[in-house]
């Protein structure tokens, strides 16, 4: 009994490691041709127009986008640091553009600083 196992176990070991390929596996077929994928086909039209980039909003754009959301709110403040990052500094100076608003650091502050400068600029095409 032990000299079967003997035998067996190397021949099972060897049939094991000759299954498993080195190269990776072939993509699988049918009738020697391979699988397609299956989609919605588009038309090259469509394509197109979708692969051309939108315009890129300006910073004025931008920041006029964020006046549609309600005044006061945290969600206009998020929306106007979207466009400027905050970099709060302990005692900023008056804010000469909406850029400099960013160092301000009470949010209610920036929030106002931010509305008095984006209400001066002139209403841009959308």
């Amino acid at each position: 009994m032990i000299l079967a196992l003997a035998i067996l176990y190397p021949a099972a070991a060897f049939a094991q490691g000759t299954a498993t390929p080195t190269a990776p596996a072939p993509p699988p077929t049918v009738g020697g041709k391979p699988l397609v994928q299956v989609g919605s086909k588009k038309p090259a039209a469509e394509k197109s127009a979708k692969s051309a980039p939108a315009k890129p909003l300006s910073i004025a754009q931008k920041l006029q986008a964020c006046q549609d959301i309600d005044d006061a709110t945290k969600e206009r403040l998020t929306c106007y640091d979207g466009v400027y990052a905050p970099q709060p500094k302990p005692k900023p100076s008056a804010a000469k553009s909406a850029s400099e608003c960013r160092f301000v650091k009470e949010e209610d502050e920036r929030l106002t600083c931010f509305n008095r400068f984006v209400d001066k600029i002139p209403q841009l095409p959308r």
